[in-house]
């Protein structure tokens, strides 16, 4: 099976509540040089060429997300190759932008960061398929030392500037307040394969991939529902291979459309009619 991000099952378009919409619109954009491709009021949308990745809906009024709440761990946005990682790490030291972590995960290799309002991000490159190993049926996956000076010695004769053609997000990290209760609905409804498990935390993968998502409960153990008018995440979509697979998951739903156990909108999108 492919192990790309990108079959049977793709994160699409993110949607984040914000305070500021245009700090942190600024942000993503001098972050990963995506673009606005549209506006409607206080609603933003930023993209990678012409494809839509991040949607900020603006609104001073939100009351802001506690960070032990149900809701965003971390967007992952993953870059096209381990080139565009470094370049795009050496911008980071030049702009002086801070960093809250950086892992090899064996798997990918990854830097973490928060934007203006805390919702987190990371931002990686996989390692190639046929490194992978399996391990009882799931991927081994770690959290261990980056190698920093090694990727940023990569592509020195280039600079970062507009985001690389291929940027995707990878994965979305969700905060839960129970793994079990959870599980049903993204193995369940969705029908993805469970493909790791750490301590508090359980990865889901389709089409061979390490994870397209994952649900933690490192600092939200009890969370409830996420509550309306908050800022941090709203929902996410999720590009399918056909129109077939999306029934299916609304067959298993039951329903026409989707909320996950804690709230999240999952729109389901199909690249085929």
């Amino acid at each position: 099976m492919s192990s790309s991000p990108t079959a049977p099952m793709q994160i699409g378009l993110v949607t984040l509540n914000v305070n500021n919409l245009d700090a942190t619109a600024d942000f993503y954009r001098r972050l990963l040089g995506l673009s606005v491709l549209d506006r409607d009021g206080r609603t933003l949308r930023l993209g990678a060429g012409t494809t839509p990745l991040l949607e900020l809906r603006g609104n001073s009024g939100f009351a802001r997300r506690s960070p032990r709440a149900a809701g965003l761990y971390h967007t992952a946005f993953l870059m096209p190759g381990r080139d565009d990682l470094g370049v795009w790490l050496r911008f980071m030291a030049e702009a002086g932008i801070p960093v809250s972590g950086a892992s090899d995960h064996l798997v990918s290799e990854a830097v973490y960061l928060d934007d203006p309002e805390g919702n987190g991000i990371e931002v990686y490159a996989d390692r190639p398929r046929s490194v992978w190993t399996n391990s009882d049926g799931q991927i081994a996956m770690s959290t261990e030392r980056l190698d920093i000076g090694a990727l940023m010695a990569l592509a020195p004769e280039r600079q970062w500037g507009d985001a690389p053609e291929g940027l995707i997000v990878g994965h979305l990290h969700l905060q839960v307040g129970d793994l079990a209760r959870a599980e049903p609905f993204y193995a369940g409804i969705l029908g993805a394969d469970i493909t790791t498990r750490y301590p508090g935390a359980t990865f889901y993968g389709a089409g061979g991939y390490h994870h397209q998502l994952a649900t933690n409960i490192w600092s939200s153990r009890g969370a409830g529902p996420i509550e309306p008018n908050t800022t941090g995440l709203v929902g996410y979509e999720l590009l399918l291979d056909t129109a077939a697979q999306r029934q299916a998951i609304l067959e298993r739903a039951e329903a026409s459309s989707l909320t996950d156990p804690y709230g999240l909108e999952v729109a389901l999108a199909t690249r085929q009619a």
